[in-house]
């Protein structure tokens, strides 16, 4: 146990240090414990210095092709997804190193490799599924969308055709109307000519 005088010094040595003050201090400290480089380190992921930017570019290049992102969510996951299939491949390379040379094998990191190898796979099918997942869900609304504006186009135009044959009869009553005021007048007038003719006395 340590005494009052250990604990005191400790104590002040502690408050002598509080860590880098400057940003590239606090960026370098950050790739400290960047062991293995198999999780992400403050949320960041990064290229060890043995691997190639190019490719690892030109893998997250093929992956924005072949889904072909259409939103910023979709793009985080794409990216996501190549990052996870990178630190899988990393996990597998690593555990070429486990097999010494003396015919031994460090059971330790190898197992770590593999656990980390299994959790990138995982990782990296769960971004795609997501992205599958929304894409179906918007698919869906549109559809959704597309069906009730068909609904309502098909509401519409019975409507028009309800409105038409109504205007049809209305038309067709109005006819008969005037025809029937027409014949009305019409007799009417040949009655009044036929008294105008009885009372001047013609035949």
């Amino acid at each position: 146990m340590a005494t009052e005088a250990q604990i005191a010094a400790n104590q002040a040595n502690a408050k002598l240090s509080c860590g880098p003050k400057t940003i590239e201090g606090r960026a370098a400290s950050s790739k400290n414990h960047v062991i293995h480089g198999l999780s992400y380190r403050g949320g960041m992921f990064i290229l060890l210095p043995w691997e190639s930017a190019v490719e690892f570019d030109q893998l997250t290049i093929d992956l924005k092709n072949e889904y072909g992102p259409k939103n910023r969510t979709e793009l985080i996951l794409v990216e996501r997804m190549a990052q996870h299939h990178w630190l899988r491949n990393r996990a597998t390379l690593l555990q070429g190193n486990c097999f010494l040379d003396d015919g031994t094998i460090d059971d330790k990191r190898l197992a770590l490799y593999l656990r980390y190898e299994t959790t990138h796979e995982r990782a990296f099918h769960k971004c795609l599924n997501e992205l599958l997942r929304i894409r179906a869900e918007k698919r869906k609304a549109e559809i959704g969308f597309e069906s009730q504006k068909r609904k309502q186009e098909e509401h519409d135009r019975k409507q028009e055709q309800h409105k038409m044959k109504k205007d049809i009869h209305q038309w067709a009553v109005t006819l008969a109307e005037a025809k029937v005021y027409h014949q009305q007048t019409l007799t009417e007038r040949l009655e009044q000519l036929a008294e105008a003719k009885i009372i001047r006395g013609e035949s």
